[in-house]
């Protein structure tokens, strides 16, 4: 994972907030491809946050087969048996996302967990498929695997080549110390006076800097920092060098959740759209285009909202603050020239 990431690293959700993840080092060991097979159990329920050393609230969920949904499939897919999800965590993952649990063999997180809870309520064997980034991708591309799960952003050239079913907001948070009682209200005149760190050549960067830009034409400041790794930050966040940190919601969630019994104590001061002010940026799971799946993958995640499933599952991994009200069947995405 690079230390530096670029506009495409952080819509695919790997970005350097998330290397701090040392729940995660199992995974680097296992190659290229890595296959792991999990199942709902007997009563039809499934756990999730396994495994996830403190990442997540471990929650046991119901879930019933839901014979309307499954009969929208393709057929192929229903004679199969059968829900191969792709997770693109190789090699090291990110911790709340999909990273190795805490037996260092089983691959845990909010993605691949949704995934089991979506082949469930199909009446599918979940199948889950760990691989690269880019691997993800060729998987779905060469039906090897049937959806991605693994925090992949809508753009607009994505949907070229593939359908989506939306289930969390994509969105950057602004972490501060737990004592600090500074909010983000959404409006980038609260910046004021403030300095913030974020990660150099990232999409949060990028809004960050155009905030000061705004901010200085009014002849107010706003001092942007940088720091050689996330450990670095989080150590000028706490001796009070920076007021604050901006970077993935999922990240900052984590983060304050493994620090939450400490003097060190963060918290999240507030959220905005990866995608900026004019479009809330969704994160969906990914099908190749035209298989016939977003619709029953949507209509399976609505089902999951409407039941409580999704709620509990998004609270178990911290990540209330990324809820959607329904799943969207390829939603409007960033735009070719910012994606």
């Amino acid at each position: 994972m690079p230390t530096h990431l670029s506009r495409r690293a952080l819509i695919r959700g790997i970005t350097t907030a998330t290397a701090v993840a040392t729940l995660a080092t199992g995974l680097a060991a296992c190659g290229g491809d890595s296959e792991a097979v999990t199942r709902t159990d007997a009563t039809g329920t499934v756990t999730v946050g396994r495994l996830s050393n403190g990442a997540a609230k471990e929650t046991a969920l119901k879930v019933s087969e839901v014979k309307s949904i499954r009969a929208e499939l393709p057929a192929s897919v229903r004679r199969s048996g059968k829900l191969v999800i792709g997770v693109g965590a190789l090699p090291s993952g990110s911790a709340p996302l999909n990273f190795v649990g805490s037996d260092q063999k089983t691959l845990t997180g909010s993605e691949p967990d949704l995934g089991r809870l979506v082949a469930a309520v199909l009446g599918l064997e979940p199948e889950i498929r760990n691989s690269t980034w880019e691997n993800l991708f060729v998987g779905v591309d060469s039906g090897k695997v049937d959806v991605a799960f693994s925090n992949v952003t809508v753009t607009e050239e994505r949907k070229r080549k593939y359908e989506f079913a939306s289930y969390r907001k994509d969105n950057l948070a602004f972490e501060v110390l737990k004592k600090n009682p500074w909010n983000f209200d959404g409006d980038y005149e609260n910046l004021a006076g403030k300095t913030v760190s974020v990660g150099a050549g990232t999409n949060q960067e990028k809004i960050l800097l155009e905030w000061k830009a705004k901010l200085a034409k009014e002849g107010k400041k706003l001092t942007v920092k940088y720091f050689p790794d996330q450990n670095a930050t989080n150590l000028a966040l706490s001796s009070g060098k920076i007021d604050a940190f901006l970077g993935p919601n999922p990240a900052v969630a984590y983060r304050a959740r493994q620090t939450a019994n400490t003097p060190s104590a963060t918290r999240n001061a507030g959220t905005f759209s990866g995608a900026g002010e004019t479009l809330q940026g969704l994160i969906a799971a990914t099908a190749k285009k035209d298989s016939g799946l977003a619709k029953p993958l949507a209509d399976a995640l609505d089902h999951l909202i409407e039941n409580g499933q999704y709620g509990k599952w998004l609270a178990a991994y911290g990540l209330s603050n990324e809820s959607v009200a329904k799943s969207e069947v390829n939603p409007p995405g960033l735009p070719l020239d910012n994606s």
